[in-house]
């Protein structure tokens, strides 16, 4: 390991190289200077002057000689301490107190000041005052009195040389203290710039520069006080760009960046002086309007942000078409503090999606009431996830050629501690919109796996259970492997799972889709399209993704014997089906006449009140036994 250098001999930082510069510097001023008296002595002064002025140069010499080896305060400490005493020396043998040695010696105590420590300069000085002391004790004593010679020649060039020395060295601090100055200067700027920087970032938005949340805040409680003292109208609007995330995630952030860009100058330009236009974050954008005559105002101006972002973007060579949804909370009838109108303004936003995208609502108190129904719901069903609240109730299915019970439909039922039973259709879509479809769905199918390979075990081996899987777990979940994880854990086969997907889910054919069920064919489950019929598409998914059944939607089924369109549709299904060799199975049968017609049009399979409403495991059970006589 290599031996690590001297600290002097290390690199050195600006102060060090500055302060070595220095010693250097009057190092070389002391060295000439008293090469000069040396020569001049040889003339004339005396053999004592002499002496002293050849071992101060000597050893002037040796503080050279070691500021360039970078032993810097040594250098500088030998420098000040020889010429102090030299200084001294030279006074108290010629003239003492009025000798024009004497004249140096704050020439010393600047530079001691400026290269060396305090311990140095306080030494220095002390050394000073007692050499001042000891000439004036010996002087007024008697003991040695130095004599006052006739100023000549010598006297006028020694003080002319100290006077040189010290205006040099003044000139050299001066320069030093005025760079330092200018530095310092520059440096406040620097601060005071980051600061306001700082600040700035604080208050603004990184991308776009509008005012961010927090600015917004402040801005706000000033707008609402300034209507509150006017009898004004104030409101806040929260804007949210549609299908935002398309565009970032196809073109790319850099694409994203500039649209948002774009979007905050439009909306600076469709906005008034008055109000405020802020970043929320994202694709949102909070918009504060100040001095409104009235609602339709407000309604106004909202109309013209809307008009204005219409219209294309240019984004990297290609032209985008942008809408907007945007919900409108006033000031004070929504609220009176800007969380709370912020929050209403958001609900309001999200109904202007729901309806559609592309539009504006003004914010209700029916509204928020759907909005905290929703959000309790969304607790609910994670809390009943964990608390087993969730059931599932089966619809029997049936062989409309044989009669013969082959299995039924897993339906999901949420019995809730406090508010009973809620239907399907209500909390379904809200677990598909917040996500946690996902872990229902998996539930689902773990359980309805497990109750089937039950009754398979029971004598009901051919049965097949069908589930319903959401479009939401596609595309978030590794549906293939939630799938083959239920089949494993209740040794179910694949052939008894039949999964129902929705029409729309194969329309929007996409690579992810494709690739899943491709993976679920692998493992051998059944595939069934249910509600066929009510989609907007061709037919050429059926070929893609190899479906073995179609369900008939019950919206054609149930008036199947009095409309004589909902007939002709339902053929069309069941004889296209059989061209395929597709199984066909019918939705909400509820009497004997519609059992009739389906049979006479040749479908394999159906399920309804006319058998069965869906019932708990138990009561299927029974049901099926029932069945057999």
């Amino acid at each position: 390991m290599p031996a690590t250098p001297p600290p002097s001999l290390t690199q050195k930082g600006p102060i060090a190289t500055f302060q070595s510069r220095r010693v250097r510097q009057i190092l070389l001023i002391v060295l000439v200077t008293l090469l000069f008296s040396l020569i001049k002595g040889l003339f004339y002064g005396n053999w004592l002057t002499n002496v002293v002025l050849t071992i101060a140069t000597a050893i002037m010499a040796l503080a050279y000689w070691l500021a360039y080896r970078d032993y810097t305060q040594l250098a500088a400490a030998i420098m000040l301490g020889s010429v102090c005493l030299m200084l001294s020396l030279l006074a108290a043998i010629n003239e003492g107190a009025r000798d024009e040695a004497l004249l140096a010696y704050p020439v010393i105590l600047i530079f001691a000041g400026m290269v060396g420590n305090r311990r140095l300069y306080f030494s220095l000085f002390a050394l000073m005052v007692l050499t001042v002391i000891g000439m004036a004790v010996v002087n007024l004593n008697g003991i040695y009195i130095n004599r006052l010679a006739p100023p000549g020649l010598n006297a006028y060039i020694d003080l002319l040389v100290v006077l040189s020395v010290t205006a040099f060295s003044i000139s050299i601090l001066v320069a030093d203290l005025r760079r330092a100055m200018t530095e310092l200067g520059a440096e406040n700027e620097r601060v005071l710039q980051s600061q306001q920087q700082i600040e700035f970032l604080a208050n603004h938005d990184a991308l776009t520069g509008l005012p961010n949340r927090t600015l917004a805040r402040d801005r706000f409680s000033l707008i609402c006080a300034n209507a509150q003292r006017h009898q004004q109208l104030a409101a806040l609007l929260f804007l949210d760009l549609d299908n935002f995330k398309t565009i970032n995630d196809s073109l790319g952030h850099d694409a994203g960046d500039e649209l948002l860009c774009e979007v905050a100058k439009r909306l600076l330009h469709s906005t008034r002086a008055v109000d405020t236009v802020c970043r929320q974050g994202g694709d949102e954008f909070l918009i504060l309007v100040s001095e409104a005559s009235d609602s339709d105002a407000v309604a106004a101006l909202v109309s013209k942000i809307m008009t204005r972002l219409l219209q294309p973007y240019r984004i990297t060579g290609m032209e985008i078409t942008v809408t907007c949804s945007l919900g409108i909370a006033l000031y004070s009838e929504d609220g009176t503090d800007f969380d709370t109108l912020l929050k209403n303004a958001d609900t309001a936003m999200y109904s202007a999606k729901a309806a559609g995208r592309n539009g504006f609502r003004f914010f209700d108190a029916e509204m928020n009431a759907m909005v905290n129904d929703h959000l309790q719901l969304i607790v609910g069903m994670r809390q009943a996830l964990q608390r087993n609240e969730f059931q599932l109730h089966y619809q029997p299915k049936f062989d409309l050629q044989s009669g013969r019970l082959y299995g039924a439909e897993a339906l999901l039922r949420w019995l809730h501690p406090e508010r009973g039973l809620i239907p399907p259709n209500t909390f379904i879509p809200i677990a598909e919109a917040s996500g946690i479809i996902v872990e229902i769905g998996a539930w689902v199918l773990q359980e309805a796996c497990r109750q089937t390979a039950q009754w398979r075990q029971a004598g009901y081996e051919n049965w097949v259970i069908s589930v319903n899987l959401s479009p939401v777990q596609f595309r978030r979940d590794n549906i293939a492997a939630t799938v083959q994880s239920a089949l494993w854990n209740s040794a179910l086969p694949a052939a008894a799972l039949e999964l129902e997907l929705t029409e729309s889910l194969l329309i929007n054919d996409s690579a992810n889709v494709s690739a899943s069920l491709g993976q679920l064919r692998d493992l051998g489950v059944g595939l069934a399209i249910d509600d066929f019929g009510t989609g907007y598409s061709n037919l050429g998914y059926l070929k893609r993704f190899d479906v073995q059944c179609l369900k008939i939607d019950q919206s054609f089924v149930r008036k199947l014997c009095e409309n004589s369109q909902d007939y002709a549709i339902v053929r069309a299904i069941i004889q296209m089906a059989q061209s395929l060799k597709i199984d066909t199975v019918a939705e909400g049968i509820e009497d004997a006449a519609t059992l009739a017609q389906l049979t006479a049009l040749g479908c394999t399979g159906g399920q309804g009140y006319h058998w069965s409403p869906a019932l708990p495991a138990e009561q299927f059970l029974a049901f099926a036994e029932r069945s057999k006589g």
